[in-house]
């Protein structure tokens, strides 16, 4: 009988030490897929970030071309309007 008895414990042993090691190596995988979407989420969220700054260059750029852009139409508005004041006042 206590041969039967050790022998059951021996493999209910053998049984919790592989259900352990599946147990171990589940643990490793979880840790190693935690890790990696950690890296990803950074990533990602530091590939959104460059992007967002990349398109507040570039509509800073397109701002500062309008304004010059403006700048030089009020001017031409203003040689224009001189320059025929200028011709008016020779006709006088």
């Amino acid at each position: 009988g206590i041969d039967t008895a050790l022998t059951m414990v021996e493999g209910a042993l053998k049984a919790m030490t592989a259900a352990g090691s599946q147990l171990g190596s589940l643990t490793a995988r979880i840790d190693l897929q935690t890790t990696f979407v950690s890296s990803l989420s950074d990533a990602i969220s530091s590939g959104v970030g460059k992007l967002v700054d990349a398109n507040m260059e570039q509509e800073s750029s397109k701002l500062s071309a309008l304004q010059t852009q403006q700048q030089l139409a009020v001017q031409s508005l203003s040689i224009a309007n001189s320059s025929s004041q200028s011709i008016l006042s020779l006709f006088r």
